[in-house]
């Protein structure tokens, strides 16, 4: 969920657009011979002896089966391996530096690996999933990178570059994974389309830190009471009041009181309940995953199926029950304020809830293809300075 379009937002905008032409005009716009047996033994009487051969003793033998294993383990295709390299500013290797492997919501234990003198390091077998990269060196800051591995994946992780500590510094700064998500979140909340349209339910890192039950709320509350939010829900009331859409609520004040009330209500438990609540419960993650590789028809299928599908908070996709459920309570829940003229039957709140899932992978489209382009914080703030930001919201 990118832009956050709930059922019943879908709804109104249906209704509008439908009533909008009466009262303002728009523009929409090879085989070998055969051999006797006797010249054939004759043949193998010629033959000199075999040179004799000393078969090495255990250790040896063990010795040479593990230089073997490992040989083979450093195979590049492997599968479920995390790689990468530890550089300094200066994109030299860091050799000897300390890589610590955890996981997030899996009960392998903490793993740890020394970097060669490229400043390679490689973990084999490591589990699916959420993890963490802490990496660190004598002189140098230490930093936490965060990804998700996929079962049976090779994941190569871009360079790694440790910066050095400033003279006198006895302390490493790095964060926690929690802290890390909620700096990416902060980042988000300033995430604006041409710089004024709030567009907080979008991540341009591909492995974004897991979202907290805190995060999730934080973001849902902040773009509820956003200042152009209520913009929005004005202008949207003042539409329906010229068009005298949900007539019931009459006209004059009190009328456009009633539709403004409406609006926000829609919109504001459609947030909480899509985009907090049932992500807490069911531990998913409400933002949209920019994909922004490939070719422009997997991004397109890729953006459409969003709407079904979501990131898990153990990094795995799964079917997107917080926002389909969010959108069916949403529609279900605008029938008790709604004048009774114009509350919906059953048939009408599943129809309405189909027009909000299509609405949802429309708003995914422009996500994918066109948002980056027109957030200026986006390339700046998560591409650029994103992870940098994070490593060093906190001092240990």
């Amino acid at each position: 969920m990118g832009l956050r379009l709930t059922t019943t937002g879908a709804k109104r905008l249906r209704l509008l657009l439908a009533t909008l032409p009466a009262v303002v005009p728009c523009i929409v716009c090879g085989a070998q011979s055969p051999v006797s047996g006797t010249t054939a033994l004759s043949q193998l009487s010629s033959l000199p002896d075999a040179p004799e051969m000393t078969l090495p003793n255990d250790a040896e033998s063990a010795a040479a089966m593990r230089a073997e294993a490992a040989a083979n383990a450093r195979e590049p295709g492997e599968a479920n391996s995390v790689r990468g390299t530890v550089m300094d500013k200066d994109g030299t290797g860091i050799a000897g530096a300390l890589v610590l492997l955890r996981f997030t919501d899996n009960a392998a234990k903490e793993r740890a690996e020394r970097t060669g003198s490229d400043g390679g390091f490689t973990f084999h077998g490591v589990p699916s999933g959420a993890f963490t990269l802490q990496v660190s060196s004598v002189m140098y800051a230490t930093r936490l990178v965060t990804g998700t591995l996929a079962h049976g994946q090779a994941l190569q992780i871009p360079h790694i570059l440790l910066a050095g500590q400033h003279a006198g510094a006895d302390a490493q700064v790095f964060a926690t994974a929690d802290e890390m998500a909620t700096a990416q979140v902060n980042l988000a909340e300033q995430q604006r389309v041409l710089g004024v349209f709030p567009n907080f339910y979008i991540s341009y890192l591909p492995h974004a830190a897991p979202l907290s039950a805190k995060n999730k709320w934080s973001l849902a509350i902040r773009s509820t009471i956003d200042p152009v939010n209520f913009v929005l829900v004005g202008a949207s009331a003042g539409f329906e009041q010229a068009s005298n859409s949900f007539s019931g609520y009459g006209q004059g004040a009190a009328g456009y009181a009633k539709r403004y009330g409406a609006g926000f209500a829609d919109g504001a438990i459609g947030t909480a309940i899509g985009g907090a609540l049932l992500p807490v419960l069911l531990k998913q993650d409400p933002r949209y995953f920019w994909k922004g590789t490939g070719s422009v028809r997997s991004r397109a299928v890729y953006a459409m199926t969003r709407v079904v599908i979501c990131k898990g908070a153990n990094g795995k996709w799964q079917p997107n029950y917080s926002n389909l459920m969010g959108n069916l309570a949403s529609a279900g829940t605008s029938n008790l304020y709604y004048p009774s003229s114009d509350r919906n039957g059953a048939g009408l709140t599943f129809l309405n809830l189909a027009v909000g899932t299509g609405a949802g992978a429309l708003a995914n489209l422009y996500q994918e293809f066109f948002s980056r382009r027109m957030t200026p914080a986006a390339d700046q703030m998560f591409t650029q300075g994103a992870t940098e930001a994070a490593n060093s919201t906190a001092g240990h």
